[in-house]
């Protein structure tokens, strides 16, 4: 799916993207946000790591993960890095 066509769908819903990506391997320490996220992978790959829920979360292209408020998370970028909205 087009990153133009996942932006449609997010909009949809009254939410507005932004485009961040990262490279190949990149992590991100475990943390929180003091707000809900939405993660919708646009192209690449990144897991995330959901330590108090004791679950990885694997996002390619389209797949979404609602994040709520507090939720602690951290994540590795796959091989090829990745873009999200």
């Amino acid at each position: 799916m087009s990153e133009s066509a996942l932006r449609g769908r997010l909009a949809e819903e009254g939410l507005q993207a932004s485009t961040w990506g990262n490279g190949p391997f990149d992590h991100y320490s475990e943390h929180r946000h003091p707000y809900d996220k939405v993660l919708v992978a646009a192209a690449g790959s990144i897991t995330f790591h959901l330590p108090e829920l004791g679950r990885d979360v694997m996002l390619e292209g389209g797949d979404r993960l609602d994040l709520p408020a507090d939720t602690l998370h951290g994540a590795d970028v796959g091989p090829n890095g990745v873009t999200c909205l």
